[in-house]
């Protein structure tokens, strides 16, 4: 028979809870320290010592006073739950993570557990897993609105848009705040919505006037369609709200830049600690000729190691060629020879059911399209084409996705960070259809937040004259200033069933064709996750 623990009796244990209660933390934890002596073995005397010291943020030994605890009787959830959020607070992730499990393997029906449980492996890129542990805490708790929420915050990472749609709009029937709103905004905007993001938008700032975030993704929709002055009156609201917003600044020097004002752009790029904004400046200092401004900052920038920016390599590899040195910057340093010409054979094939459906879907479906200012008697979609649900761009993203990992296959021996630093994780940091019409063309442009981009090619026009309609790559392009005029160019005449890889930092452009036949393909960028 086990023996009885020793415990205080219950008007001790009442006087130092009500002591707790009524704020005197530091007295409450020194009657607990008293007692314990007394009664080592007392699960409610370490308990109330565990929550005085965690309250009063003395972590490490409310941790100790929690696995005191747990060795007295380790068959108790509340206390691994306890733990679970001590080590959560010490960015002891590992630690939290294991104790949560514990708490749900005693007790599975502990809702929040299962949650904080989901919000770590979510914070830890463990989509699936934090996926799973939301989908149980609202099958517990129905109303748990803020399970729904995150919940389809991970589904929209996995790409499942609508099904992440459906979530926030669970969350927002329970709790319609600003927050649920603004997620349902941006995932309507990826799906190319933009009418329903601007409507999702517009309600998250009628419940919070001053959300920063909300102004800038509105402005963003704005700039898609093309109108400019309400972008840039939406990045100076977020700026009003939040002078230190990342990408309201980026935004707003990227407007200037399109109006080609690039000394006023440089302010804005130089506060913001978005994507590539420090590199933005060096290309506004590029763009007006500031070469030795330009290359004081690139050379910075290679002493600190960092071989990670496609715009630098971009920038760089255009420097070298104008001052006809050698190239330093090691992101890409010979990016047209990292060109690969391949074809996709299920697109390819007389009768492609696959390329049939695609291009019924890329004419039919109802996808938003995105003002694309180098685009010329064309359109071109909004949101992230190959993300969307339909089988034919899931077939085709999984076809794009082994092609990619076999270019990194035939140039792994480069010591380019294009290769060293390939993306891990094969997916779609943006994706999209081009559909261009008689005179249609592209203008050269490289893809400053890709890191490896291609195009597949789903219906051409008849070859005409002059490689009309192909798409031609060089070193230079956007109006970059030239010292000469000696920089390589080659072309591609593509077939149907055909796909282009290139390093992002590549310029390439579409040639003008003079044909009354449709052209369409689909693009896309790749990029390593943070």
């Amino acid at each position: 028979m086990k023996a009885q623990v020793k415990q205080p009796q219950p008007g001790e244990l009442q006087a130092i809870h009500q002591l707790y209660q009524a704020g005197q933390i530091t007295l409450a934890e020194a009657r607990a320290q008293a007692l314990l002596p007394h009664f080592p073995k007392s699960l409610p005397v370490l308990n109330l010592l565990g929550m005085c010291q965690q309250v009063q943020g003395k972590l490490r030994e409310a941790a100790a006073s929690f696995r005191k605890m747990i060795a007295i009787d380790p068959n108790v959830a509340e206390i691994h739950f306890n733990l679970g959020a001590i080590y959560t607070q010490l960015n002891d992730a590992k630690g939290a993570i294991a104790a949560y499990r514990k708490a749900l393997q005693i007790k599975p029906d502990l809702t929040v557990a299962h949650f904080n449980l989901g919000a770590l492996l979510q914070q830890q890129n463990h989509w699936q897993d934090a996926a799973k542990h939301y989908r149980t805490a609202v099958e517990q708790q129905p109303g748990y609105y803020q399970a729904w929420a995150n919940w389809g915050a991970v589904l929209q990472t996995l790409g499942d848009l609508k099904a992440a749609e459906q979530c926030y709009r669970k969350a927002l029937e329970i709790n319609a705040d600003a927050l649920g709103y603004f997620n349902l905004g941006t995932n309507l905007y990826d799906q190319g919505a933009h009418a329903q993001a601007i409507e999702a938008f517009k309600e998250a700032l009628r419940l919070d006037p001053q959300f920063a975030d909300a102004w800038n993704d509105l402005g963003e929709i704005y700039r898609d369609q093309g109108n400019m002055e309400e972008a840039v009156r939406c990045y100076r609201a977020a700026l009003q709200a939040n002078p230190d917003h990342g990408r309201a600044n980026y935004n707003l020097g990227e407007s200037y830049c399109l109006g080609g004002q690039f000394e006023q752009a440089i302010p804005y790029f130089s506060a913001s600690d978005f994507a590539d904004a420090q590199e933005r400046v060096l290309l506004c200092l590029y763009k007006t000729s500031q070469f030795d401004a330009f290359k004081q900052r690139l050379d910075e920038l290679i002493g600190q190691d960092r071989h990670n920016s496609v715009l630098l390599g971009s920038l760089a590899t255009h420097y070298a060629t104008n001052f006809r040195q050698p190239d330093t910057y090691g992101y890409c340093r010979s990016p047209m020879d990292y060109v690969q010409h391949t074809r996709i054979d299920e697109l390819a094939e007389p009768g492609s059911a696959l390329l049939n459906q695609l291009l019924d879907d890329v004419k039919h479906l109802a996808i938003a399209e995105r003002k694309q200012g180098r685009l010329y008697y064309g359109m071109q979609s909004a949101g992230n084409l190959l993300q969307r649900p339909e089988a034919s761009f899931q077939q085709l993203a999984t076809l794009i996705r082994a092609k990619v990992k076999a270019y990194q296959q035939y140039f792994a021996g480069s010591n380019d960070a294009l290769i060293r630093l390939f993306p891990k994780s094969l997916e779609f940091a943006s994706s999209w259809y081009l559909r261009m019409n008689q005179g249609g063309y592209l203008t050269s442009h490289i893809h400053e937040e890709g890191w490896i981009s291609g195009c597949v090619y789903l219906q051409l026009p008849d070859k005409c004259d002059n490689h009309e309609g192909s798409f031609e790559y060089g070193t230079d392009g956007d109006d970059y200033p030239r010292l000469h005029d000696d920089f390589p160019t080659q072309i591609v005449d593509q077939k149907v069933g055909d796909l282009v890889l290139f390093p992002s930092s590549l310029f390439h452009r579409t040639i003008p064709f003079n044909s009354d036949q449709e052209r369409i393909c689909i693009a896309f960028d790749i990029k390593p996750g943070k």
